[in-house]
C-alpha cells in the first residue's frame, strides 16, 4: 500500500522529486492510493450493476421504458449531486472529507438492497447510492489533478481509471461466480457487495492523504518576529463557480461533453442489445461487462499518455468514433461468433480514450482553488445528458424497437461528434504585432 508523505506542504502542486534516485515517480502516491480505493469500491458497485438489468427486467418484469427511466434516475441523481460535492469540497478545502462522505453513503446503501424486492424501494436505494457517487467523484478527481503536473494529467487519470477498471473487471466475475453457487443468488451478490464497500471506506480513511490545496501551506521555520500572520484563503462562493463558465475552453469542453452524452447509450442497454442480437444465455450476461472492462484496463494508461503527447482533443474524438463503429456493428454486422468480442472491444477502447482524458483536459483549464468545482461542472453536464439519453433510448426501444432506436442514436452521435470536433479545434495562433519604431535617441545628433 502506498502512503503519501503527509509532512509535505499541502499547498504544493506536486511533491518534489526524490534527489537520491535522480528521477521523480511516474505517478503520485495519492493517485495510487485513490486508485486502490476505487478498485475496491468498483468491485462492490459492479457486482450490483452486472446483475441489475437482468434482475429488474427478467426478475421483476420491468419494461425497457421503465428500466430506461430507472437507469436515467440512477445516473441523473449522481449528476445533480456531483456539482454540490465539487463546490462543497472547494469551499471547505478538504477534498478527502467530502469524498469520504460519498464513499460512506454508497457503502451504507448496499445492505439495504437485501431488504428491497420491489421497484419503489429499489429506486430509492439506488438514488441514495448515486448520491454518494456524486459527492465523491469531483473531490476524488481534484485530489488526482492537484497531485500531478499539468503535462502528466492524462497519464495520472489513466492510471487511476485502470485501477478503477480492475475493480470493474473483478466485480462482474464475482457476481457470476456467486450466482452459480448460491441458492438465493441475487441476495448473495448484494450481501457480498456490502462487505466489499465497507473495506473501500476503511482504505480511504487510512491510506489516502488529504491532498493538495486542503489547508494553507505551512511556512518554513524562521524567527517569529520575521513571519507575518498567514493569510486565510478567500472562501469559494457560488458566483465563483458560475464564473468558471466564462472561461472559453472550459465552456467548450462542457458543451461537447453534453452533446456527446446525449447520444451515448448506457452500458446496460449496450449489453442488453448485444444479448438480444446474439442470443447470449442469461447465465453469461453478467460476464459481458468483463469484455469492456478488460480492454479499458489494458488501454487506459496508454491512451492517457498518448493524449498528453498528441493532444487530448484527438484522442477524445477518436474514442467516440470507435463507439459509433460499435453501434454500426450492432445494427448491420452479420451475426458471427466474433461479433460480441468486437463490440465489447470497441466499447472498452471508447472508455479508455474518453473517461480519463476529459477530466485531464478540464483540469488544465481550471484554477487550483476551483478544481473540484470545474470538474463537477463538466461531469454534471455529461451525466445529465446521459440521463436524457437513457430516457429517450428506453422510450424509442419501447415504441419503435431496438433497430430504429439505435440507428437514431448513431446518427445523433455522428452529428454531435462533428460539432465537437469544430468546437474543440485548436485556436489559431495570434499574430504578433509589428514592432513600433524605436524612439529617437535625444543624445544622438541628426
Amino acid at each position: 500500500m502506498y502512503l503519501a508523505d503527509r509532512s509535505a506542504p499541502s499547498g504544493a502542486k506536486t511533491a518534489p522529486p526524490d534527489r537520491g534516485s535522480g528521477r521523480a515517480p511516474a505517478v503520485a502516491s495519492t493517485v495510487l492510493a485513490l486508485g486502490t480505493v476505487s478498485l475496491i469500491t468498483d468491485i462492490s458497485s459492479e457486482m450490483v450493476t452486472a446483475v441489475l438489468p437482468l434482475y429488474l427486467i427478467a426478475g421483476l418484469g420491468l419494461s425497457p421504458l421503465g428500466f430506461g427511466a430507472l437507469d436515467g434516475v440512477y445516473n441523473g441523481v449522481s449528476a445533480l449531486v456531483q456539482l454540490t460535492g465539487g463546490h462543497l469540497a472547494d469551499r471547505v478545502r478538504n477534498h478527502k472529507l467530502v469524498a469520504g462522505i460519498g464513499y460512506g453513503l454508497s457503502a451504507l446503501c448496499k445492505p439495504l438492497l437485501l431488504l428491497a424486492h420491489s421497484l419503489g424501494p429499489i429506486s430509492v436505494i439506488l438514488a441514495l447510492e448515486r448520491t454518494g457517487k456524486g459527492l465523491r467523484t469531483a473531490p476524488r478527481d481534484a485530489l488526482i489533478s492537484l497531485s500531478t503536473p499539468d503535462e502528466l494529467q492524462g497519464r495520472a487519470f489513466g492510471v487511476h481509471r485502470a485501477m478503477d477498471t480492475t475493480g470493474a473487471l473483478l466485480g462482474p466475475l464475482a457476481a457470476f461466480l456467486i450466482l452459480g453457487v448460491a441458492v438465493d443468488g441475487y441476495d448473495a451478490v448484494f450481501g457480498v457487495s456490502a462487505c466489499v464497500a465497507v473495506l473501500g471506506v476503511v482504505v480511504l480513511m487510512l491510506f489516502v492523504p488529504s491532498g493538495a490545496g486542503d489547508t494553507p501551506p505551512r511556512p518554513a521555520a524562521a524567527p517569529p518576529a520575521a513571519l507575518p500572520a498567514p493569510a486565510r484563503p478567500n472562501p469559494v462562493r457560488l458566483r465563483d463557480a458560475a464564473a468558471l463558465l466564462r472561461l472559453p475552453r472550459l465552456r467548450a469542453l462542457a458543451l461537447c461533453a453534453v452533446l456527446l452524452g446525449l447520444t451515448t447509450v448506457s452500458d446496460a442497454f449496450v449489453y442488453l442489445l448485444l444479448q438480444r442480437r446474439t442470443g447470449i444465455d442469461d447465465q453469461w450476461f453478467p460476464l459481458l461487462p468483463l469484455g469492456t472492462a478488460a480492454v479499458f484496463l489494458l488501454l487506459a494508461v496508454p491512451a492517457g499518455a498518448l493524449a498528453d503527447r498528441i493532444g487530448r482533443r484527438t484522442v477524445f474524438l477518436t474514442g467516440h468514433a470507435l463507439l459509433l463503429a460499435a453501434y454500426g456493428l450492432l445494427l448491420w454486422a452479420p451475426d458471427r461468433p466474433a461479433l460480441p468480442y468486437l463490440v465489447l472491444a470497441l466499447h472498452g477502447v471508447f472508455y479508455a480514450a474518453t473517461d480519463g482524458v476529459l477530466p485531464a483536459a478540464v483540469a488544465a483549464t481550471v484554477p487550483e482553488s476551483l478544481r473540484a468545482t470545474g470538474l463537477a461542472l463538466v461531469g454534471t453536464g455529461q451525466a445529465l445528458a446521459r440521463f436524457a439519453c437513457s430516457l429517450a433510448f428506453g422510450g424509442a426501444w419501447t415504441l419503435w424497437g431496438t433497430g430504429p432506436a439505435l440507428a437514431a442514436a448513431a446518427a445523433g452521435l455522428l452529428c454531435c461528434a462533428a460539432v465537437a470536433g469544430y468546437v474543440l479545434r485548436p485556436s489559431p495562433p495570434v499574430a504578433a504585432a509589428p514592432d513600433a519604431p524605436a524612439p529617437p535617441d535625444p543624445a544622438r545628433r541628426p
